[in-house]
């Protein structure tokens, strides 16, 4: 190998003039005796590690391959590559019309329908040079211009001036500023370019948002059906244990009678005591007809959270509950089980999630005024002056198969009360049985002597009020009556004392509030009790003591709804007004004056809301301080209100955890996300 290193040559070391012909050319090129001398050194190589199995193909391979290497032919065509640039090797050789039509011939239509339109008016460059900074630019104009004058101090050529050098300048800095306001054009269709697709983003993030919350509220509807489901297994499991100690109890009956017994006169003393009662009060209750166990319905486990991802204002849904103005309402948590009572003196039970009627509470001669819903409990007061209260636990309901026979067989004797109970159409929900309530009353409290207007209900206490001028409170483990307020004995009371800033009853005499209920709301928290009444005061008693500790003065009118928390007492009353009290200095804190007298009121953590004679909502937004409306008049337009399509007053509010409802004098009830 160190023989060889001398007849290795580079290019550069054979290389020849040029001139000297077609072989001095060539020759420049490549070499014979080295491109023999490589064979030979590749041939060898091969062979070696080949080995020697004597086969003759390589070395035939080898000398056909140095035998088309010495043609002039292939020499040439190597060496017109060698002198032609990449560019022109991939060059195409058609036009850009001819390479557009034959890309449109072959494309399938389903592809050309996705081509979005060519809408840009600047090209890639133009965008390119419109992005750079403005120092940058400048930069690159100054670069250039000093390579000009370099250009032309070297000679490349002369330029010649059309005119004074003051009137090139002006030209110069004409054409820089326009080309600065062709680079802002171009900036500005960048911009809206950049707008443009983050709307479509926008829009399209949307989109997978409402298909989210659809997915999440057919999981809460699997969730409750599952829910549903477990509750069955559950009353199973129940029945099955009770048949099996029921059953274990009368063999163990049996066996005591039938095993021999030893007369004494203990026994004989025992016998008689026990033939001397009714033989039937010693028998098992299995003994009797067992009348067929059904589910009973329960709270749902698990809190639905649908509502939350739903934009304020939203419109849930709307159940026709009455066939006449409603009174009162309330339920326990969103998506569960509201109340409803209204002038037709019915009571009703409503799953919130399916929309469906759970049954009525039936017991009450009279119309239902005010009631309340704590988790299974529910205290409703009437205008026949007496409060029942009711289990919605022991409900019979079957929200996914419920029969309306226990036979199977269809009843057609129930008419449709137009509130989509009806049979005729195929979508509307199957009435409840009239057995479905049968087992929720509790118990009735009869002491006042006039209708109940306001009620209260707590743990195992329940503070009422009546036309009849007195507010009562409750022992709900006992069911009686344990103490009496008497408002108007209160309120001479506070007049006769020297400090005090209440004054005697003063009752407004206008029409308006004559109709107004004495006691018109109520809310006690231990032995801290909040009563409204119709002067306009607002009393805050000690039940320990059963004195008014204090007396917030500032209503004009009846007071028809309240509420407090920790520190402040939001009060609704006919005066129009809402005022919030701070409950550690008993003034004032806050007031809203709106169009209407204030029928109902409730407040979360972050809302107000209030029902002020309109066909909407109103709302306070205790957060950012914005007043706005929702309920079905909020989307009315004024065209569609100058036609004459007129809503219903609404009348009734209630508010838990962003989760509205409210009821219509027309009997409906609508659900909306606050």
């Amino acid at each position: 190998m160190a023989g060889s290193r001398p007849h290795s040559r580079t290019p550069s070391q054979t290389r020849r003039p040029a001139g000297d012909g077609e072989d001095s050319v060539l020759g420049a090129v490549l070499d014979t005796r080295q491109l023999e001398a490589f064979s030979r050194k590749v041939t060898a190589t091969a062979s070696h590690l080949m080995g020697d199995n004597g086969s003759a193909h390589y070395p035939a391979a080898m000398n056909s391959i140095s035998r088309q290497i010495r043609r002039p032919g292939i020499q040439r065509a190597v060496f017109s590559f060698s002198q032609q640039a990449p560019s022109e090797l991939v060059r195409a050789k058609l036009s850009t019309s001819e390479i557009a039509h034959r890309a449109l011939t072959y494309i399938s239509e389903d592809q050309l329908q996705n081509i979005p339109e060519d809408e840009n008016t600047y090209s890639l460059f133009q965008g390119f040079q419109a992005s750079l900074p403005e120092g940058e630019s400048e930069h690159r104009k100054g670069h250039r211009r000093r390579s000009s004058k370099q250009h032309r101090l070297l000679g490349a050529g002369d330029v010649e001036e059309d005119g004074p050098p003051s009137i090139q300048n002006l030209k110069k800095k004409r054409n820089s500023v326009n080309h600065r306001l062709e680079m802002m054009a171009i900036r500005k269709n960048m911009c809206t370019t950049e707008i443009r697709d983050i709307d479509n983003k926008i829009a399209n993030l949307h989109n997978m948002r409402k298909l989210a919350v659809e997915r999440l509220a057919d999981l809460e509807n699997d969730e409750a059906e599952v829910e549903h489901e477990l509750l069955e297994l559950d009353n199973k499991i129940e029945e099955m244990q009770e048949e099996l100690e029921e059953q274990g109890a009368m063999d163990q009956s049996a066996s005591t009678l039938n095993a021999p017994r030893v007369a004494t006169p203990e026994s004989e003393a025992m016998d008689a005591s026990f033939m001397s009662q009714s033989i039937y009060d010693k028998l098992p209750s299995s003994a009797s007809p067992k009348s067929k166990r059904r589910p009973k319905y329960t709270k749902r486990r698990s809190m639905p959270v649908l509502h939350e991802h739903l934009e304020p204002g939203s419109h849930i849904k709307t159940i026709p509950a009455h066939n006449d103005s409603i009174s009162a309402i309330d339920f326990d948590q969103p998506f569960g089980t509201m109340v409803t009572s209204a002038l037709d003196d019915t009571v009703r039970v409503w799953d919130l999630n399916l929309g469906r009627c759970m049954g009525f509470l039936e017991g009450h001669t009279a119309s239902v005024r005010c009631l309340q819903v704590e988790d299974n409990i529910v205290a409703t007061g009437s205008l026949d002056a007496t409060i029942r209260l009711w289990d919605l636990s022991r409900a019979k309901y079957e929200p996914y198969e419920h029969k309306i026979l226990e036979n199977g067989d269809e009843d057609k004797g129930d008419e449709d009360d137009g509130l989509g109970f009806g049979n005729e159409s195929e979508d509307a929900p199957p009435p409840p049985p009239p057995d479905a309530m049968e087992e929720c009353p509790l118990f009735v409290l009869e002491a006042h002597v006039d209708e109940i207007t306001a009620l209260h209900l707590r743990g195992d206490m329940l503070v009422s009020g009546s036309a009849d001028k007195t507010l009562r409170q409750w022992d709900l483990v006992k069911g009686r009556c344990v103490q009496t307020l008497d408002v108007l004995w209160a309120a001479a009371q506070a007049s006769s004392t020297i400090n005090s800033t209440e004054t005697q009853w003063r009752p407004t005499g206008r029409s308006a509030d004559s109709n107004a209920d004495f006691v018109g709301a109520l809310q006690c928290f231990d032995a801290a009790l909040a009563c409204g009444t119709a002067d306009g005061m607002v009393r805050l008693w000690d039940l320990r003591s059963g004195q008014v500790h204090r007396s917030l003065v500032g209503h004009t009118g009846p007071v028809t709804c309240l509420q407090f928390d920790d520190t402040h007492l939001v009060t609704g009353s006919i005066d129009r007004s809402i005022r919030i009290w701070d409950l550690r200095t008993g003034t004032i804190f806050d007031a809203y004056a709106y169009d209407a007298p204030i029928t109902s009121m409730m407040f979360d953590s972050r809302h107000i809301v209030c029902a002020a004679g309109e066909d909407v909502v109103k709302v306070y937004d205790k957060a950012d301080g914005r007043h706005w409306d929702c309920g079905v008049g909020a989307n009315t337009s004024v065209e569609d209100r100058m036609a004459g399509t007129k809503t219903s007053v609404v009348d009734r509010v209630r508010l838990k955890d962003g989760y509205l409802i409210e009821g219509r004098r027309n009997g409906e009830v609508g659900v909306w996300k606050c």
